[in-house]
């Protein structure tokens, strides 16, 4: 049968790379598997701006995000809860172009049925009013939150290995103080390890490996990983 295995823990969040798919696609594919049986009605999607600077969350000026699997609907009644909140602003020109949300688009199409999307590009804020934002939607069981970041960028092979080994141990650890050097959704990561923290979540490492495993030479690497947090388990 299809059904997981008794054991297998059920995300509530996932932090997941966002480079091109022949670099990263590989390290996403193990964080999305672990949703194959899960019943996902509404996900979070939290990405860094690298395009346009803006202070605060932007959201989307649009009803439905188009990949070529088809339209991904938007759940404005989540948006409009959120829009009047200070920091909150509605930024069509800041999703133009970004490319950290939209790639995690096709493969929430596929591993996931029926869901919609609130979609947040992260400009310059502070990972704890972010955390706010995250824990204003936990309580609904069927919210799933995704945390797009790559970790470091343009490394040497080893130092990247080095750099990207001690960033994996802090997120392990729930230590909220990554920075933009160690992943370019800091803020994203730091707001949920926040979260993770007071919650007490099951953190794992699903996928590590770089640019230069894949695609690219090793000279110059950018770092991904993919995480899985769960509930803490009843005892």
């Amino acid at each position: 049968s299809g059904s997981m295995p008794e054991n297998a823990e059920l995300p509530r969040a996932l932090i997941v790379p966002h480079a091109g798919y022949i670099y990263s696609g590989l390290t996403a594919a193990f964080a999305y598997a672990t949703l194959k049986d899960q019943r996902v009605r509404r996900v979070v999607l939290l990405g860094p701006a690298h395009r346009v600077p803006f202070y605060g969350l932007a959201l989307p000026d649009a009803d439905f995000f188009a990949t070529p699997l088809g339209n991904v609907k938007l759940d404005i009644a989540a948006m409009k809860s959120i829009a009047s909140l200070p920091n909150v602003t509605v930024n069509g020109f800041a999703h133009a172009m970004e490319h950290s949300l939209e790639v995690q688009l096709p493969f929430l199409q596929v591993v996931l049925d029926a869901f919609e999307l609130l979609p947040l590009c992260v400009g310059s804020i502070e990972p704890e009013y972010v955390a706010g934002i995250i824990e204003h939607f936990w309580g609904d069981q069927e919210t799933l939150f995704v945390i797009s970041s790559d970790l470091s960028h343009y490394h040497p092979y080893e130092t990247a290995m080095a750099l990207d080994r001690q960033s994996i141990e802090m997120i392990l650890s729930h230590e909220a103080g990554l920075s933009h050097n160690q992943a370019c959704g800091a803020t994203g990561i730091n707001a949920l390890l926040t979260v993770a923290q007071k919650r007490n979540l099951r953190t794992r490492l699903l996928d590590y490996r770089n640019s230069g495993d894949t695609a690219g030479d090793r000279d110059h690497v950018v770092g991904y990983a993919s995480m899985a947090f769960s509930e803490p388990r009843e005892n």
